[in-house]
């Protein structure tokens, strides 16, 4: 049965009490009932729904007709339709030579005019470019939206313009993952691409500068499962070095500091308490941060909050 409750947007009211707000619509009877008194208001109304049953999602989704949703990963959001390449007709049976050529003629007429302006074959260049980095980075795809979305707003702000695409559209990617909280470095980043890192760093400022955003700070606890995961070590190592950041940060022994230097320091004191110890240097190469950095970071941990 199906039943809905709906405030009223018609200009109906309930004879009976004067209810002039909440009724029940029950498609499958076809009424209109008033939620106060139960009296039916109206009969044979028009269900809007679907003519169709579904019993699970997949059964709802293969029977429904509507397109996938808008995205702004790709460069025409999604909005524009596709011509299939298999030559076959309804009823399966292959297409005869003259029709599969002139079909072939119309793909290659239809693909040339999705793409029909400089800002088409820009945004076309950088969304391939963006799934290559979120494929090999294994970013989310809430990430990958909200850089694509950076990217449309830099090329409407004419920020884009004489910038060379692939560097613009992998510092929308750090910028996503920076308000998203994901723990992805500059360095990681870079291990995919030909970049330089000065030219990326300009492009980043350029961004954030042009279009206003205020990136959060990130922490050290960001980084530490990311850390522990790499390494394979425990989640008791994992707890006790996110309470040695705890610890820090109510001391404001953090501020003004690399994230990941901290984030690598508590893990190799953790390490050390909980009997699991790894050496700086695995750690310094996990992290891309110097042996020097972490022992300097440990020495501050171990001194200010009086660990043994």
């Amino acid at each position: 049965m199906t039943v809905e409750i709906k405030s009223n947007k018609t200009n109906i009211s309930c004879p009976d009490c004067k209810n002039d707000v909440n009724f029940i619509h029950d498609y499958e009877r076809g009424e209109i009932i008033c939620e106060n008194c139960g009296i039916v208001i109206s009969e044979k109304i028009i269900d809007q729904g679907p003519e169709w049953r579904a019993f699970n999602n997949s059964e709802k989704e293969k029977r429904s007709r509507t397109g996938s949703p808008i995205s702004y990963t790709i460069h025409d959001k999604g909005l524009s339709t596709v011509i299939d390449r298999h030559n076959i007709d309804i009823h399966g049976k292959k297409l005869s030579g003259k029709t599969c050529q002139k079909f072939y003629r119309i793909r290659k007429w239809h693909r040339r005019s999705l793409i029909i302006d400089s800002t088409a074959r820009n945004l076309s260049t950088a969304m391939t470019e963006l799934d290559r980095l979120t494929s090999q980075l294994d970013i989310t795809k809430g990430v990958k939206e909200s850089a694509a979305i950076i990217y449309h707003k830099a090329l409407d702000r004419n920020i884009i313009r004489g910038r060379s695409i692939n560097t613009m559209i992998t510092a929308t990617l750090y910028i996503a993952c920076k308000l998203r909280k994901v723990p992805v470095t500059l360095d990681d980043i870079l291990k995919y691409t030909q970049i330089n890192k000065k030219k990326l760093g300009r492009a980043y400022r350029l961004l954030i500068q042009g279009l206003g955003i205020k990136i959060p700070i990130l922490n050290a606890k960001d980084f530490i499962s990311r850390i522990c995961a790499d390494l394979e070590l425990s989640n008791q190592v994992q707890k006790k070095a996110c309470e040695i950041i705890n610890l820090a940060n109510n001391q404001n022994i953090t501020t003004g500091k690399e994230p990941m230097g901290l984030a690598a320091a508590a893990i190799y004191i953790a390490g050390i308490l909980e009997d699991e110890r790894i050496t700086q240097m695995k750690l310094a190469k996990m992290t891309h941060i110097s042996e020097v950095t972490i022992r300097s970071r440990c020495k501050d941990l171990k001194t200010k909050l009086k660990i043994n």
